[in-house]
């Protein structure tokens, strides 16, 4: 996990390869599955918090990929915080990270877990889950480049699905495929605003749940055999995702009433229920378990660098960055796992809602990341008054999207988990800079300290 040489096999990346990497680390349930909670919420209005999300998304990968293009550090998004704002920075940005990552995976294992079951309903979910896990952890210490290799043929499957689905829903539409129900059609405006403006704010936090990743994407873009080629492959990547979000939920919110989906299908699913496709529902059951595994492993990789970084520059443990026989020292992967395993028996064991409640509060310390992210060009890079004004932008729609939670009562409770997580990293944080200022000055004395006299 180290700095690689650029001759070798993992900094030969090119902009498009970093391209299909991003669509197979972000595709995940956050869309297959959580698009139909959003649905619920805002009805066919859910195509607006989607272009608000890929907005946001863009602007902070914007800023991203420029910080990459001039400096490629190693720890990515957390390296360029510790360099604008101080060590501070860097440390709670990249423990805010890693607990947020533990999470979302824990949660990630066990939904791939529960979507295994529906062909093998006897195996218990433990065993699912323990044996994604070890794919996972294979796959990251095989190497970076097996993870992109995997992560694009995972994008192109992904993808097949969603145009497998279009294909078919198009043919429903234009009356080639008949089915048991009429093309529902929303018509006026409170079809299309079913939820008001409220309803469409609460729903802005899960349309950038399907966007998740992106931060991944900028730890990878360290491997382009051109770095200056990042924001190139941001902007192809995030234009891709658009028009394949768009597409999909927008044909899906056209055939079937909003108040038909549910949080437990795909909404890609329900769509299609009404036309007899027996193979339907397990094709998507296959592109869930592919969407959840790809972004699994990608997560995995997010915090074993992540972890090593922070210990290379005295941020965590020395032994995390201590390199033996595997590609991920010892220490970070025992540390990784048990936090994963943690996760995971938390979602096994704890009540459905109150797990949901943590895995919100993940989520949304992700994208408190991404405001430090977007607050860190103007310290590092000279930035023109337009990019101030599309940096403080990307702010303000992160911020449309967090204090949307208090809106919707599942997501609120996930909120204030996210400040109280936020709060005990801060706490740590103001503890660590004391013993940094006592270690500085005892550097200084020592330095300082005339040489000994016979």
């Amino acid at each position: 996990m180290g700095k690689s040489t650029s001759g070798s096999k993992e900094t030969t990346l090119r902009w498009w390869q970093l391209s299909l990497f991003g669509i197979g680390c972000t595709i995940g349930t956050g869309f297959f599955l959580g698009s139909s909670l959003a649905i619920k919420m805002a009805g066919p209005s859910i195509l607006i918090a989607y272009l608000i999300a890929a907005l946001g998304t863009y602007l902070v990968f914007d800023a991203l990929s420029k910080m990459t293009a001039k400096e490629p550090l190693e720890g990515g998004f957390r390296s360029y915080a510790k360099k604008a704002y101080g060590r501070w920075a860097g440390f709670s940005s990249g423990w805010v990270y890693w607990c947020s990552e533990v999470l979302i995976m824990g949660s990630q294992m066990t939904a791939l877990s529960i979507f295994s079951r529906f062909w093998f309903p006897n195996i218990p979910l433990w065993v699912f889950a323990a044996v994604y896990a070890i794919l996972g952890l294979a796959v990251i210490l095989i190497g970076v480049g097996i993870l992109n290799k995997l992560e694009n043929v995972l994008a192109v499957l992904k993808v097949a699905a969603i145009l497998m689905f279009i294909i078919i829903a198009l043919l429903a539409i234009f009356g080639v495929i008949d089915g048991d129900r009429p093309i529902q059609y929303p018509n006026s405006k409170k079809d299309f605003f079913p939820g008001g403006m409220k309803g469409l704010w609460s729903a802005v936090i899960f349309a950038y749940y399907a966007f998740g990743g992106i931060e991944i994407l900028g730890l990878m873009a360290t491997k382009l055999k051109d770095p200056k080629e990042a924001p190139k492959a941001g902007r192809v990547m995030l234009f891709s995702l658009m028009v394949i979000y768009a597409l999909s939920i927008g044909i899906a919110v056209t055939m079937v009433n909003w108040q038909q989906f549910n949080a437990k299908e795909s909404p890609f699913v329900i769509a299609l229920d009404a036309y007899n496709l027996s193979f339907v529902p397990h094709i998507f059951n296959g592109a869930l378990i592919i969407a959840g595994f790809s972004t699994m492993a990608a997560s995995l990789y997010g915090v074993t660098s992540v972890l090593v970084t922070l210990a290379k520059e005295g941020d965590a443990p020395a032994s995390f960055a201590k390199e033996g026989k595997l590609k991920i020292p010892l220490p970070t992967l025992i540390l990784t796992m048990i936090g994963i395993t943690a996760s995971v028996l938390s979602a096994l064991l704890m009540p459905n809602r109150i797990y949901e409640y943590i895995t919100t509060a993940a989520g949304l310390m992700l994208l408190y990341n991404w405001m430090f992210i977007l607050a860190s060009p103007r310290k590092i890079l000279k930035i023109t008054a337009k990019d101030k004004i599309k940096y403080f932008l990307g702010i303000l729609l992160i911020l449309i999207a967090v204090s949307g939670t208090l809106f919707h009562t599942s997501s609120r409770p996930g909120f204030f988990i996210s400040i109280a997580f936020v709060g005990v990293i801060g706490a740590i944080t103001l503890i660590m800079r004391v013993k940094w200022k006592r270690s500085e000055k005892n550097k200084k004395k020592t330095i300082l300290k005339p040489w000994p006299t016979a």
